[in-house]
């Protein structure tokens, strides 16, 4: 965390979105049986270079999958930003925020999805925030974000949820 006066942001909320860790152990279950078949009535070159190549492959997809993160900072001017990946969101043109549980995001992503919001989602995290847009420049409805603690998310982002 840094400084507000030394002229950087300060970040309040950070969270990266890991994969679940089954998936690591589908993934190498997976390479095994790839591995075992390649390998099967051959050289133990067959066993070892597909075991690594199908490895480095596996971790190389798993890893990209998890490089969602979302921060929440504040500017040396006291506006706080949501930030994710190149996408940011000032917390002036914010109208009202709502925390969408679990039992809720399939209704929020499916028939009552405007085709002009913004969704960062994965399928393994369970609960969202939405942040409803109040900017004339700006077609975008409101901002559906998947977090694992939309709550401390939202407080973070506009300090006057409860």
């Amino acid at each position: 965390m840094t400084n507000a006066n030394d002229g950087q942001s300060k970040i309040l909320y950070s969270e990266r979105q890991w994969i679940p860790w089954y998936w690591w152990v589908a993934a190498a279950i997976v390479v095994a049986l790839l591995t075992a078949q390649f390998a099967m009535n051959r050289s133990e070159y067959w066993l070892y270079g597909p075991a690594i190549i199908l490895s480095i492959v596996a971790v190389w997809i798993l890893y990209s999958m998890s490089k969602t993160q979302i921060r929440v900072e504040e500017d040396p001017d006291g506006v706080r930003w949501l930030v994710s990946g190149q996408a940011n969101l000032p917390n002036s043109v914010v109208d009202r925020v709502l925390a969408v549980p679990a039992s809720a995001k399939r209704n929020a992503m499916g028939r009552q999805l405007d085709p002009a919001a913004y969704v960062i989602s994965h399928s393994w995290i369970k609960e969202m925030a939405m942040i409803v847009l109040d900017d004339p420049d700006d077609p975008t409805p409101y901002w559906l974000v998947g977090s694992k603690d939309p709550q401390a998310l939202l407080k973070a982002f506009f300090p006057q949820v409860k």
